[in-house]
Parts: structure tokens; C-alpha cells; sequence
């Protein structure tokens, strides 16, 4: 199954395909992010955001939801079910069919390699229900929501981890292909 998926997601990577998602991502990274920065210090505060935190225990996404504030909290569910419904499509479609475009002319089609290009389709949907854990927490705040204040660290880390798997495959898929390339021209 994983493998008809990585394929499904080869054909997709065009040239085309894979410029664009590289022009979308370009610009999203320096139109809206900063702004959404701008607009999470309000409500930030102090307090951090637990977003960009490769690990946070339940404890501290509870004292982070206090330090909120009613307000706070409202925005933050707000922006993971706007901004953050938006953002892992973005990073994942560059990413996906940038993996899919170099891996597929850095190695053998039927090489295991060519399934790298799912590593970022998983990191988005960690980051998706990191989002949706840590939503319901929000919401519910002073009130527990047990186990899923024990996941959403979970997806939060596992996020990071195949979102920076993925970047080291990408540069590792330029490597090798650059590589190839130039022994090809001699």
C-alpha cells in the first residue's frame, strides 16, 4: 500500500507540479508566516508556543493553555484550524514532490529510496493531529483531557522528527543526484 501510494505521488511530481509547489511554498514562507508570528506573540505571550517545541510534557501544555488566557486560547484553536489547516499542505506538497522529482532521477525506480517521498505526507499528518490534541485541550482548559494530553506531545515530536528526516532527505537526494550527475558527464 505504501508503496502505490509513494507512486501515486511520483506521477504527480511533474516538472510543473514540483515548481509550483516550490513557488508556493516560497511565498507562503515569506508573505504569511511572518505574519502569522506576529499575530501568535499576541497571544503567546511568555508563555511559548507549543508548536515550535521538539518536546513539552502534558504539564506544560496545560500551564501553557493557562497562560493564555480565555483569549489566547480561543485565537490559538482559531489559527490551528485556519493557518495550520493550510501550512502542513503547503510544506508537504513542496516537499513531497521535490522528493518524488530528485529521487526519482537520484535512484533506481524500484529502489526503496523512492519511498522517502512519503516521510513528509506522515509529518503532515502528525502535524494535523498534533493540532487537533492540542486544540482539545485548549477548549477544554481548566478541565483534563486525559490521553490525549499524552498524544499530542507524541505527534508533536514525531512532526519534528520526519519533518527534519525530510529536509535531511532532500538535501541527501540533491547530494546523491548531483553526484550521479556529474559522473554521467564524464
Amino acid at each position: 500500500m505504501c508503496r502505490k501510494i509513494s507512486q501515486s505521488l511520483h506521477r504527480l511530481s511533474t516538472t510543473w507540479v514540483t515548481l509550483a509547489a516550490l513557488v508556493i511554498f516560497i511565498l507562503f514562507t515569506i508573505l504569511v508566516l511572518p505574519r502569522q508570528a506576529a499575530t501568535a506573540e499576541t497571544y503567546t505571550r511568555d508563555a511559548g508556543s507549543l508548536d515550535t517545541s521538539f518536546f513539552y510534557s502534558p504539564a506544560d501544555l496545560y500551564r501553557v493553555a493557562g497562560a493564555y488566557g480565555d483569549d489566547g486560547r480561543r485565537l490559538y484553536v482559531r489559527t490551528r484550524f485556519t493557518f495550520d489547516a493550510i501550512w502542513p499542505l503547503v510544506y508537504a506538497l513542496f516537499l513531497i514532490t521535490t522528493l518524488s522529482w530528485i529521487y526519482r532521477r537520484a535512484f533506481a525506480p524500484r529502489s526503496r529510496w523512492q519511498l522517502a517521498n512519503m516521510a513528509p505526507l506522515l509529518a503532515a499528518g502528525c502535524d494535523y493531529l498534533e493540532n487537533v490534541s492540542t486544540s482539545l485541550v485548549m477548549l477544554r482548559y481548566p478541565a483534563r483531557t486525559p490521553v490525549v494530553d499524552l498524544l499530542a506531545p507524541v505527534f508533536t515530536l514525531t512532526k519534528w522528527i520526519l519533518l527534519s528526516a525530510s529536509f535531511a532527505l532532500l538535501l541527501a537526494g540533491i547530494g546523491v543526484g548531483t553526484w550521479r550527475w556529474l559522473r554521467s558527464r564524464r
